[in-house]
């Protein structure tokens, strides 16, 4: 077990209050959560964001094929034009669906976009940072990592 239910909400909140910070004064976010455990993080860090950021929040659902990410579909229509843009999911391991998930967002012209993980590794294969991390693991390249959800709750994140 790397994250108990407990310490996955604290770095939840203390990542909200990062988010937060950096975004002061903006009039809005859109969190772009990827399916499945992507979003539930998203709603979770859109409860705690609303404690602290005074602009509106817009929590979205973005859903691929992690294997071959062709066809991605978003639950919501929006104009994506000037928006300020945090992209949610629950590990970071490549970054290829990061990069995957920004599809979307190619013939828009957002304000900004940042990307946010509870569990970030080091495998690095596509050219993605990583703005807001809960934290960060270093594993062997089988090594998988599962952050476990029920209902809305993240209840852990173990090494496998």
């Amino acid at each position: 077990m790397i994250l108990s239910a407990q310490t996955a909400r604290k770095k939840l909140q203390r990542m909200a209050l990062e988010v937060a910070e950096r975004n002061a004064g903006k009039e809005a976010l859109v969190l772009i959560g990827i399916k499945e455990n992507g979003i539930h993080i998203a709603h979770v860090l859109a409860s705690y964001l609303a404690i602290n950021f005074k602009g509106s929040i817009e929590v979205i659902s973005l859903e691929l094929n992690k294997k071959m990410p062709a066809e991605i579909t978003l639950d919501k229509t929006i104009d994506f034009n000037g928006k300020n843009i945090l992209l949610i999911d629950d590990v970071a391991n490549s970054g290829r669906t990061m990069m995957y998930a920004l599809k979307p967002l190619l013939d828009k012209y957002p304000a900004q976009v940042e990307t946010l993980a509870l569990v970030e590794r080091t495998h690095k294969q596509f050219p993605i940072a990583i703005n807001y991390c809960g934290i960060s693991v270093s594993t062997t390249a089988i090594q998988t990592i599962i952050v476990e959800v029920n209902g809305s709750e993240i209840s852990g994140a173990y090494i496998r």
